[in-house]
């Protein structure tokens, strides 16, 4: 049997493969080379560099705060400069660390554009939490039946919100129910759920999961279309 001389190219389907087959990552234009140079390296380059990225991060968090301002009335004065701060502050930090993460596709400025947008929706959401107590019992339950049914769908309905119901409050942990009474029934934004009880998003997805999977047994053994349920219970 003939073996690959050392050094050579793998073969995939009795075709070798050429390394200058493989895409290569964008080169970076002028202007985001200077940037990453700039902040990855030290002195008073990287000092001057840092200034001026805050001041854009800082320009993009008040331009996205003032587009959605009119959708949240609670804030007041000095809110708007102190969430675009918080954001701006936020955003340098999270660049800085996934600098290494940059490859080109688009402009240096304009992928650091979207951390700041991304920390001012956050800061935004959360601020509208902030002095609410979250509202983690099962509130909407009354007001969970759909409109317009027939007399027939009604009754099938009420009968599949009952058996979830039930499952909930039998076949949940404390903590699967309450997680799952929060963001599917009381629709509290999963960034603002996992600060509230001082978790991380990706645990509460798992919770979820968890949750969901435990509720999908429990209907399914009462004959139940799960697929009916699940769409209900997500609603």
């Amino acid at each position: 049997m003939l073996k690959p001389a050392a050094g050579s190219v793998p073969c995939v389907a009795g075709a070798a493969i050429d390394p200058g087959d493989a895409p290569a990552a964008p080169a970076l234009d002028p202007e985001s080379r200077r940037w990453v140079d700039d902040l990855a390296g030290s002195g008073p380059a990287h000092e001057d560099a840092v200034l001026r990225l805050h001041a854009m991060l800082l320009r993009a968090a008040r331009y996205e705060l003032s587009r959605r301002r009119h959708a949240h009335p609670f804030l007041r004065g000095g809110d708007h400069d102190d969430l675009a701060q918080q954001a701006a502050d936020d955003a340098l930090v999270a660049i800085l660390r996934k600098l290494g993460d940059f490859r080109g596709d688009s402009r240096f400025t304009t992928w650091a554009y979207k951390f700041a947008l991304y920390e001012a929706a956050v800061k935004l959401r959360r601020r509208g939490w902030q002095e609410r107590e979250l509202p983690l019992e099962p509130d909407a339950w009354p007001g969970f039946r759909s409109r317009g049914l027939s007399p027939h769908e009604e009754v099938a309905e009420g009968e599949l919100l009952d058996a979830l119901r039930t499952a909930v409050a039998e076949r949940l942990s404390a903590h699967q129910r309450e997680v799952l009474v929060a963001v599917t029934l009381n629709e509290i934004p999963i960034d603002v759920l996992a600060e509230g009880l001082n978790t991380t998003r990706g645990a509460l997805y798992k919770t979820l999961h968890d949750a969901r999977r435990k509720l999908r047994a429990a209907l399914a053994e009462q004959g139940f279309d799960v697929a009916d349920a699940e769409r209900e219970a997500a609603r």
